[in-house]
């Protein structure tokens, strides 16, 4: 029902009963049933953003577990289900945890869900009430959270941007360094030639000193075929190194500026107030992770 890109812009789950709207919040995507969990128990003690770091592991978790969907999934099957509750150290059984969402009225006597929603295991997880969370309201500011979430992703692909460029930098280099062994190759093979000749020249009969000496003006006199179009690579691969740096570094630039833009804004929506901080939380996070793929001179962080 919702996708990453509009949950910035959702105030409230739709839906005309708590039924449906839980229904709808196990269709959205494993981030989103997480940032809207985080949001609606940011103030409880049993969540808070203390939690929020776990939330961010159980989210790239169920991405790596659904093998179809990955992190655009909602639900996992039963198996990977229980990969995920291993991984925590959860001893429950999903027919267990089933079992205690059902007294909650969080899922229905006779219905049998085919998918584990991560919210049904964040539910049992914190015993929280799924009534408050289908019917939290996330505040009035929407809108500043729609333009941070935008300025997120606009850093998020300025910064894939500056990987594409420096992949295509050191492809350029490679190419550059490549013809450069084969101009000097070319170059040692030309030299070894003339001092054979200059050799052939000074010793030996007179016939042979002159046959000698004309071979060697002819090979000074032109750069021999091989030697040229090593030189001509050599040249063009120069060029194109030099462009593809130039590019990389201009994305480099732009990623930092972007990050910047986005990380100020968000401080700024911060210190407004509104009831959305997990929210908040979530996109720090993610622009804290992106900057693992930039380098540290370019405001980037160690893996």
């Amino acid at each position: 029902l919702a996708r990453a890109e509009n949950l910035s812009k959702m105030s409230s789950i739709p839906g005309s009963s708590d039924d449906e709207k839980l229904h709808n919040l196990t269709n959205f995507t494993y981030k989103d049933q997480a940032i809207w969990f985080l949001n609606a128990f940011w103030n409880s003690p049993e969540v808070g953003e203390g939690e929020a770091e776990r939330l961010w592991g159980y989210v790239q978790k169920c991405g790596e577990l659904d093998m179809e969907a990955h992190e655009e999934g909602h639900g996992l099957d039963e198996m990977q289900a229980h990969v995920l509750l291993e991984s925590h150290n959860e001893t429950l059984t999903v027919r267990e945890m089933r079992a205690k969402l059902r007294e909650t009225g969080a899922i229905g006597e006779k219905e049998r869900p085919k998918k584990v929603p991560l919210v049904h295991y964040l539910l049992f997880r914190y015993n929280v009430s799924w009534r408050t969370m289908v019917n939290a309201v996330m505040g009035d500011n929407q809108e500043e959270l729609a333009k941070a979430q935008a300025m997120l992703e606009a850093a998020q692909a300025a910064c894939t941007e500056a990987q594409e460029r420096e992949k295509a930098a050191k492809a350029a280099q490679r190419e550059l360094e490549a013809a450069l062994a084969e101009l000097h190759a070319q170059e040692d093979a030309y030299n070894k030639r003339t001092e054979e000749l200059k050799a052939k020249s000074e010793t030996g009969g007179v016939v042979s000193r002159n046959r000698a000496k004309n071979e060697l003006a002819q090979h000074l006199e032109e750069d021999p075929l091989p030697l040229r179009r090593a030189k001509l690579t050599t040249e063009a691969a120069k060029k194109r190194a030099d462009k593809a740096a130039a590019a990389a570094e201009e994305a480099l630039n732009a990623a930092k500026a972007r990050f910047a833009e986005a990380e100020a804004y968000l401080e700024e929506v911060k210190a407004q107030g509104g009831s959305a901080e997990g929210s908040i939380w979530w996109m720090e996070r993610e622009l804290h992770e992106s900057k693992k793929y930039l380098p540290t001179s370019r405001g980037g962080i160690a893996k």
